[in-house]
């Protein structure tokens, strides 16, 4: 039989098992998020939900229940900032940025010679856009530039005179026909809003033009010779021009350098069968024996191995010429009677 004490102890048993179960005490924080609606005690099966903060996703379950034993599990919910997408880059820019998530920067810098036009930074916003996204990188601007006394500039682009110059513009510099352009011929905007250095425009005089070995100046003799003057040589019969034909008068003073008169060559043998200007020629047909300067000249040589011959070319160099190892000159015999034996007259190898 149950007796009354134990009914008593029993239902004391239960009571105190309730009161302590219904006992849910504040739940878990969880970073970056709050709790909705959230109360300090909660009754058995109580639901805690959870949302995150502005500019943050959930991942995960977002609500709790408060369970029998009054002891919250641990949540299951994680909030990670929202990103953004790549922001666009500034034309003639850097950006410059380590996250592209919520609350972070990138910061914009303009190449050099560049002006920015609007903040240096933007911030990922909680919805995943950027902030501030109107910028540009402006070219820094030149004042008209001044031409030189006696000179004038010239634009490359015949346009930009009625423009403002910027930052990397080219213009040109000419002086007055006689004077001499010293220093840069051409000027560009800088960085630091200013023109490079102009040139002057100079008076410039040449002395006497100098004269050349075995050869002469064309020209009208003149007691004074100015900047860019031009005087032309020749050479005498025979000799080749080597270098530029003309020179000219230096903005330094000082003429170009002058050409030379280079000499033709005599072929130092008496008998020889040669291949010269696209034929064969007994050298004796050759004219005093001479080429000219930079001309080829062929010598046979006979392949004794094969009994054949072939052409080895020389060339005349300012009176000098190397007659090939090979060659052999023949006797007055073989060169008048027997001529049809000789390397050049035989089957060519």
């Amino acid at each position: 039989m149950i007796t009354k004490y134990f009914l008593l102890a029993l239902v004391y048993q239960l009571c105190f098992c309730d009161y302590v179960s219904a006992a849910c005490g504040r739940p878990p924080g969880v970073n970056n998020a709050n709790v909705m609606d959230g109360k300090r005690v909660y009754e058995p099966g109580e639901e805690v939900v959870y949302s995150c903060l502005r500019g943050y996703r959930g991942q995960g379950f977002s609500k709790l229940v408060c369970p029998k034993n009054g002891v919250w599990n641990r949540p299951k919910l994680r909030c990670e900032p929202r990103s953004c997408p790549v922001p666009k880059l500034v034309e003639n820019g850097e950006m410059h940025a380590t996250d592209f998530i919520y609350g972070k920067q990138v910061h914009y810098i303009c190449n050099e010679g560049y002006i920015l036009k609007g903040l240096n930074h933007s911030t990922c916003l909680h919805d995943g856009t950027w902030s501030d996204q109107q910028r540009s990188c402006e070219p820094v601007q030149c004042p008209p530039p001044i031409p030189p006394e006696n000179g004038k500039v010239i634009f490359r682009n015949t346009d930009m005179s009625n423009t403002v110059p910027v930052f990397g513009d080219i213009i040109f510099y000419e002086c007055k026909k006689g004077l001499a352009l010293i220093g840069n011929e051409t000027g560009f905007c800088q960085a630091n809003s200013k023109w490079t250095n102009a040139p002057q425009c100079k008076e410039v005089k040449c002395g006497f033009p100098p004269k050349i070995v075995n050869g002469f100046m064309v020209f009208a003799l003149k007691k004074v010779y100015n900047y860019r003057d031009l005087i032309d040589y020749g050479c005498i019969e025979n000799y080749i021009l080597d270098g530029s034909r003309g020179i000219t008068c230096e903005k330094t003073g000082n003429w170009t350098d002058k050409p030379m008169c280079r000499a033709p060559c005599i072929l130092p043998v008496k008998r020889a069968r040669i291949f010269y200007n696209g034929e064969k020629l007994w050298i004796d047909d050759l004219p005093k024996k001479r080429v000219l300067h930079k001309e080829r000249v062929a010598f046979y040589c006979l392949n004794k191995e094969h009994n054949c011959g072939y052409p080895v070319l020389t060339q005349c160099i300012d009176s000098k010429i190397e007659i090939p190892s090979c060659f052999e000159e023949p006797s007055g015999f073989t060169y008048q009677i027997r001529f049809r034996s000789l390397p050049s007259e035989i089957t060519q190898c």
